[in-house]
């Protein structure tokens, strides 16, 4: 009986192993940056506090799969206008004022990517307006770079508020 408990306390023990952590940060980070909710941030702290020596490692995962989805949105924004243009025969006409604005700032407004609710919309919207994606993919790395870094930064008491 205690074996088959020991073998099952090895087993979830191995799902909390730093690679497992990594992994599950990359992931959360994946889905944080496309249209389904989520905290790549808390994954990361919990990850740093028991893995404080994967702070810049998890730096760089968390950066790698926030950009892969972030690309992911984008490419459903393009893909919906091609639909759409596609298939309805018409072009579309932008008149909203958010639209506009994010055409002329353009891709550095992407910077903006990392704030919750409004930077995925605004992921989504640059694919629609079929903005230059090297341009765009710039641009969103070094918002969400920011922000991972801050949160890096703070979870290893190099800032402090107070």
């Amino acid at each position: 009986m205690f074996d088959h408990i020991a073998r099952f306390a090895d087993w979830v023990q191995s799902w909390l192993s730093a690679e497992a952590g990594l992994l599950g940060l990359f992931l959360s980070a994946f889905l944080s940056a496309t249209v389904l909710p989520g905290s790549s941030e808390v994954v990361m702290i919990g990850l740093i506090t028991a893995y404080p020596e994967l702070a810049w490692p998890s730096f760089g995962v968390a950066l790698a799969g926030n950009l892969v989805g972030a690309v992911l949105t984008f490419g459903m924004g393009y893909a919906a206008r091609q639909g759409y243009e596609r298939f309805q025969g018409l072009r579309w006409k932008l008149d909203e004022r958010h639209m506009k604005r994010l055409r002329r700032f353009g891709p550095p407004a992407l910077f903006l990517s990392f704030v919750p609710l409004v930077g995925d919309a605004l992921v989504l919207a640059a694919g629609w307006l079929k903005l230059d994606l090297r341009r765009s993919v710039f641009w969103i790395a070094l918002g969400k770079g920011t922000r991972y870094l801050l949160v890096v930064l703070g979870v290893l008491g190099v800032l402090s508020l107070g």
